[in-house]
């Protein structure tokens, strides 16, 4: 990562990062950090937060982002010492995969935890400093291009994502209803180089449970694609260049949205039908 500030606009500003300690969280840090900002790092992983926080003079909190009230003593101490928030990313995840026949319910608690409880939590804790900021702020979400279409073994993640991406529309229309003072962004990434495919890393030892981790290349019909990985670092300057312009839906891989739009088609072509009928 270059030292350069790629413009001032978000110089001094105050950044969380969940998830932050690696893959695409780190990714947006770092391009956060080369326009600027102080950001703040939130993860599990305490060695991997503080290299990632030395690298970028950021700051460091080891907390799990399921746990709610762990994430506002987080947002006390923001505010204690910096007073402010300028930039929300709820960016932790996981990305295991089971048939859905074959999930448990410990499954399902897990993804939904890790996944949208995560998001939940962090606007709870942090959408009362972004509200008291009188300057312009921003909140990014991560999705996934699973959240806008789905496929066999990735039911549970897919929809965790699909509802990330609900909220971040709802909440987009409910700030621009405000105000609109908060944009709000859902980043929809396709392949990009992390360690989501290391998810049970993380997995909660008491779990009884079918979700396993998998890499992409591995996993039912992927055998024989050449799969058009990115890096991080360039996914976050996707992510924040298009956070800054204010887009609501932002992407790494636009080429491979066409299931999407194959989606949307047959969406409006039932209710063309049911009208017909």
């Amino acid at each position: 990562m270059g030292t350069e500030l790629l413009g001032a606009e978000l110089l001094g500003k105050v950044a969380v990062v969940t998830g932050g300690s690696s893959g695409i969280g780190l990714g947006i840090a770092h391009r956060l950090a080369a326009r600027g900002c102080h950001v703040v790092l939130i993860g599990r992983n305490q060695k991997a937060l503080d290299d990632a926080a030395a690298e970028m003079n950021g700051t460091a909190f080891r907390t799990d982002v399921t746990d709610a009230d762990g994430l506002r003593e987080v947002a006390e101490a923001i505010k204690a010492r910096f007073g402010r928030l300028d930039i929300l990313i709820n960016n932790a995840g996981i990305g295991p995969v089971a048939r859905m026949a074959d999930m448990t319910r410990a499954d399902w608690a897990w993804i939904i935890d890790t996944n949208l409880w995560s998001v939940i939590n962090g606007l709870d804790a942090f959408l009362p400093l972004l509200w008291a900021n009188p300057e312009p702020s921003y909140i990014l979400n991560t999705s996934s291009i699973s959240g806008m279409f789905t496929g066999p073994t990735i039911g549970g993640y897919a929809a965790t994502k699909y509802a990330v991406v609900a909220m971040s529309e709802t909440l987009a229309a409910e700030m621009a209803q405000a105000g609109g003072k908060t944009s709000v962004s859902v980043f929809l990434p396709g392949p990009v180089r992390s360690n989501i495919h290391e998810s049970d890393r993380n997995r909660p030892q008491d779990l009884d449970g079918q979700l396993k981790s998998m890499r992409l290349e591995d996993a039912e019909g992927f055998e024989n694609v050449t799969i058009p990985w990115m890096d991080a670092d360039d996914a976050g300057e996707i992510a924040v260049s298009a956070m800054l312009a204010g887009t609501l839906y932002i992407w790494t891989h636009p080429e491979g949205t066409a299931p999407i739009s194959a989606r949307f088609r047959a969406i409006e072509q039932s209710i063309k039908d049911s009208k017909a009928g």
